[in-house]
């Protein structure tokens, strides 16, 4: 029952359309205005930096050294990616440069691996069989194998030590001498092809490279890096 002299406002039917209807044209006539109430805040994300940017002193950052860090993350990525990139290359080049000197050497029925034995007594003939494979980082019975057949085909020949008889040394047959006369000269026009592109600054400058990256892998500690990680 309602007190004397008040009546509560009877609800119409129809208020809850009228209400609606109410804010639909005042969102249109705000939006006229070129004004919005409509929450978006992916729209207001470009406006809120703006305004950020515009509230900043000129140059200024909002987190100081941000920039720098992100230079700097940028700048390792990329020099590792370089690293990955130059084994790589090194390891194709050695790859391709072998293949291609083993078919460049064919017609002297000599591969690579004979031809490194045949040089290296070229420099020291009369080596002992243990001391040549030290020199040419391979096996002892791989590098048996090797002389072995250069003995067969008469380009070498093995003599026992005076001084031990169980050592042998290997030395250079007279037609292994004239044999590598003429793969010397096929060498240097093999390497001529294949440094055609550089100049002689470039070649020192690569010569000085690889020599720096030798001798830091011959400086590796293994074990200690493995611990690294």
């Amino acid at each position: 029952m309602e007190p004397d002299g008040f009546a509560l406002p009877k609800q119409s039917a129809y208020a809850p359309c009228v209400s609606q209807l109410y804010k639909r044209k005042t969102r249109e006539q705000t939006a006229m205005d070129g004004e919005t109430n409509l929450p978006n805040k992916r729209a207001r994300k470009p406006l809120n930096r703006e305004r950020l940017q515009a509230a900043r002193p000129f140059g200024a950052t909002i987190k100081p050294g941000s920039a720098a860090r992100a230079n700097v993350d940028q700048a390792s990525l990329d020099d590792d990616k370089n690293a990955i990139r130059l084994s790589f290359l090194i390891h194709d080049v050695s790859r391709m440069r072998r293949s291609a000197y083993d078919q460049f050497m064919k017609p002297l029925a000599i591969t690579r691996a004979q031809w490194w034995v045949l040089a290296n007594l070229s420099r020291q003939d009369g080596m002992m069989q243990t001391q040549l494979a030290a020199v040419l980082d391979v096996g002892k019975a791989s590098l048996g194998i090797l002389i072995e057949k250069l003995e067969r085909s008469g380009w070498l020949t093995r003599q026992e030590d005076p001084n031990d008889k169980r050592a042998k040394r290997v030395f250079l047959t007279r037609p292994a001498h004239a044999l590598i006369a003429r793969m010397t000269k096929m060498e240097h026009s093999f390497n001529k092809q294949v440094l055609a592109d550089l100049t002689p600054e470039e070649r020192a400058t690569l010569v000085t490279a690889l020599q720096k990256i030798k001798d830091s892998i011959g400086r590796m500690d293994f074990h200690a890096a493995m611990q690294a990680f």
